[in-house]
């Protein structure tokens, strides 16, 4: 971008608009990033030949009950909404209550919480970066 204006309050007016549209779209890229990241799993698993799994089990994503998950995260409600995205432990109890929490895989934690675009916080009860290996300093 060569043609910025060069003058500081046009440059902040358009900071500013860069960024309210970066926090808008946040929820968005969480979800598309998860997204990825579940093609890239089951790619892996019918590049590796075929299995041995009945109809019945391949019939759509297995979604595991949040209270039996390895880890949960609670996203954001919308792009208003002022809580960041937390990553829990899976059976954490001590949640921000007003989301419902997704199941994620370890490595979906894992990259939310080393995301800096995502900005998502670790649970500072459950400390799920501890389980995860992953130093947030």
């Amino acid at each position: 971008m060569s043609d910025l204006p060069p003058d500081p309050s046009r440059l902040r007016a358009i900071l500013t608009h860069l960024e309210r549209q970066i926090a808008e779209t946040e929820t968005v890229g969480i979800y598309l990033r998860l997204q990825r990241d579940e093609v890239r799993e089951a790619l892996e698993r019918a590049s590796s030949g075929p299995s041995r799994v009945r109809p019945a089990q391949q019939a759509g994503p297995q979604r595991r009950p949040p209270s039996s998950a390895e880890f949960l995260m609670e996203s954001k409600s919308g792009p208003a909404d002022p809580l960041p995205v937390v990553v829990h432990v899976g059976g954490c109890s001590i949640r921000q209550g007003r989301r419902t929490p997704s199941a994620i895989s370890a490595r979906q934690a894992r990259m939310v919480l080393t995301d800096p675009a995502i900005g998502a916080e670790s649970c500072p009860v459950c400390r799920p970066e501890n389980k995860l290996g992953v130093d947030l300093e």
